[in-house]
């Protein structure tokens, strides 16, 4: 079989976690590399040991050798990209945010509708081996049926700027994130992948850290809200808290807490989760809780070519989600988190912009 040709838009994170998984993945050979100016591209082309340079990526979406397009930088700039991908027949595996906003979010699902591709967003916690864990327990009914418990992403990327950090350009508000639509959509992705759709939420959504201060005395005023409160009620009858930030000093990281009528199950990482470090507790009525060994199946999977242990932390549970799309795309199986389910993330982030407007509970399925 003919192996699928990938090229990469981005020689940052890209090149740093996205390469390695994807040569991870059986039956996929990485072809080509996309940055913004023809001198970077062809740098990073010799750099990464690839065939080819593009520096225009609406000319990688279109071009006939390639038949995958690993979508990463902005938004904004992503979002015609994301287009002219599906328009010319590409299948796409989307960095997250999945669209700049909810007008962006509704050209891409008529663009997906019309299409035939396999398109998959880079949100891949659910392959994480603790939460592989914790969705099987939870399916196996370890807390009985879930009661109510809090989710919270906080890390502190800003309190300290560095001015050699990557990704200041969050300071840009018309670039499409915020923490709520970074941060925010990773836990969104997990917690319906755990617990279903959320059907109503009530949220506020606001800046709290003014100003970016820089050892040097340069100040940068950022325009995208940072810290983000929601109440998230479920379609099982499930209601949970919600906290996002990325500017809350001493952060203390990633968490899960979920109660049930027999039990209770915490997932947490001291940053963002990752393979190594996301750790799962758990305990039962009459009991305590303790930390869960996750078994040796959800910390290695004999589908790629790397396991738990990997260096590039992401690029593990990344691997899984590539070859779940490679799988899709060979007609074995279903991808996840696809461009349906990204469309479903949206609708809940515009719920959320729309609670914090006007003040009020906002019910999900009335966002259009």
């Amino acid at each position: 079989m003919t192996a699928l040709r990938v090229g990469i838009v981005s020689a940052g994170w890209g090149a740093f976690a996205h390469l390695p998984a994807w040569r991870a993945v059986p039956g996929v050979e990485v072809t080509a590399i996309c940055t913004s100016r023809e001198d970077t591209a062809k740098a990073a082309q010799q750099r990464l040991g690839l065939p080819r340079a593009f520096c225009d990526a609406q000319a990688m979406c279109q071009d006939p050798d390639i038949d995958i397009v690993d979508l990463g930088t902005r938004p904004s700039v992503r979002l015609p990209m994301v287009l002219a991908a599906l328009r010319h027949g590409k299948h796409i595996y989307n960095a997250s945010p999945h669209a700049p906003d909810w007008a962006g979010a509704k050209a891409i699902e008529a663009a997906r509708s019309a299409s035939s591709s396999i398109a998959v967003v880079d949100a891949f916690s659910q392959y994480i081996p603790a939460h592989r864990q914790m969705h099987t327990m939870l399916r196996n009914g370890y807390v009985g049926e879930p009661l109510g418990g809090s989710c919270r992403l906080n890390i502190s990327l800003f309190n300290q700027p560095d001015k050699r950090f990557p990704y200041n350009w969050f300071a840009d508000g018309s670039a499409g994130v915020s923490a709520m639509r970074n941060n925010g959509s990773h836990a969104l992705y997990m917690l319906t992948h755990l617990f279903g759709p959320v059907t109503e939420l009530v949220a506020d959504d606001r800046q709290v850290l003014r100003e970016w201060v820089f050892p040097d005395g340069d100040v940068v005023v950022p325009a995208n809200t940072d810290y983000a409160n929601a109440i998230l009620k479920f379609a099982s009858g499930l209601t949970m808290a919600l906290q996002i930030s990325w500017s809350l000093p001493l952060h203390d990281g990633w968490l899960i807490d979920i109660y049930g009528t027999k039990g209770r199950l915490r997932a947490q990482s001291p940053t963002f989760p990752t393979a190594r470090d996301c750790r799962l507790f758990g305990g039962q009525l009459g009991g305590a809780m303790e930390e869960i060994a996750v078994p040796d199946a959800f910390k290695n999977d004999p589908a790629v070519s790397l396991d738990w242990s990997a260096d590039i932390q992401p690029a593990f549970p990344m691997a899984l989600s590539m070859n779940a799309m490679v799988r899709a795309i060979n007609g074995e199986g279903r991808s996840s988190p696809d461009f349906a389910q990204a469309f479903e993330i949206e609708r809940v982030l515009e719920a959320v912009r729309l609670s914090s407007q006007r003040r009020h509970w906002v019910s999900v399925d009335g966002i259009h």
